[in-house]
């Protein structure tokens, strides 16, 4: 066997396999990084249920909220539909969701009343958060006429938001998990929503601090105290203008 015969032996073994990590069959989180410990107990069962709409953006973030909201409520009691534009065939269910009555979207308009002024109009609620940066909300509302004619609701608190690894538009921008937990504080009147359904946010915001990552503060603060690195187009400034006043999702 010559010296060529040699190396194409060589060539053709196959490399060994790459170890991978554990991955935890709740959450689908590396086990290192898994934050199912911080779940409530018991899963949470509302009389009203949150319906996410999702950006397909979403989906590819690792340090997405959305799943502790699902994990955290009972069955069905959290509904995640994704796409860009709603509904489309494939979104079982959702347009007869969108015309209920007692369904209400959390988006900060004109017309949006506070969510607190909703608790004697039903028992329970439809709860639909529309889960993506502030431009793609804002392009998926535009692109879906039914959420026009949906019953617009606000959140009016002072809460500042937990999650400190990602940098938000404004002070008052809350995670969408933390958007949800605190709108069913609210209409459930019952704020161990708000207690339980974030402690997995604080657990996963725990380890990246652990492991290098910093502390973001918004875009508004850093503009604010002339820290933000970059000069802002129109779009930005109208946004922080428009959001100074309200909780939205990102």
């Amino acid at each position: 066997m010559d010296e060529l015969e040699v190396w194409e032996d060589l060539a053709n073994i196959p490399p060994d396999p790459p170890v991978m990590r554990e991955v935890c069959t709740n959450c689908k989180r590396p086990m290192i990084v898994c934050w199912c410990s911080a779940l409530p107990p018991e899963k949470l069962n509302p009389r009203s249920r949150v319906i996410i709409l999702q950006h397909p953006a979403e989906e590819k973030r690792c340090l997405r909220t959305a799943p502790m909201l699902q994990l955290g409520l009972t069955q069905n009691k959290c509904l995640i539909y994704k796409g860009k534009k709603f509904p489309q065939p494939r979104h079982e269910n959702l347009e007869s969701i969108l015309t209920q009555p007692n369904t209400v979207l959390l988006y900060p308009s004109k017309t949006a009343i506070d969510i607190r002024d909703l608790e004697n109009d039903s028992e329970s609620y439809n709860l639909i958060l529309i889960d993506g940066t502030w431009p793609q909300a804002k392009a998926i509302y535009t692109s879906s006429p039914i959420l026009h004619n949906i019953k617009q609701v606000k959140l009016l608190t002072h809460i500042t938001s937990s999650y400190i690894i990602r940098t938000q538009p404004t002070e008052g921008c809350l995670s969408t998990l933390e958007t949800a937990a605190e709108a069913l504080s609210q209409l459930e009147g019952d704020y161990t929503y708000r207690e339980q359904l974030i402690k997995p946010l604080h657990v996963l915001c725990k380890y990246q601090l652990d492991n290098g990552a910093v502390t973001h503060q918004s875009k508004e603060f850093l503009l604010k105290t002339k820290m933000y690195p970059k000069l802002i187009g129109k779009r930005l400034s109208k946004l922080l203008r428009s959001t100074s006043d309200c909780v939205n999702q990102t």
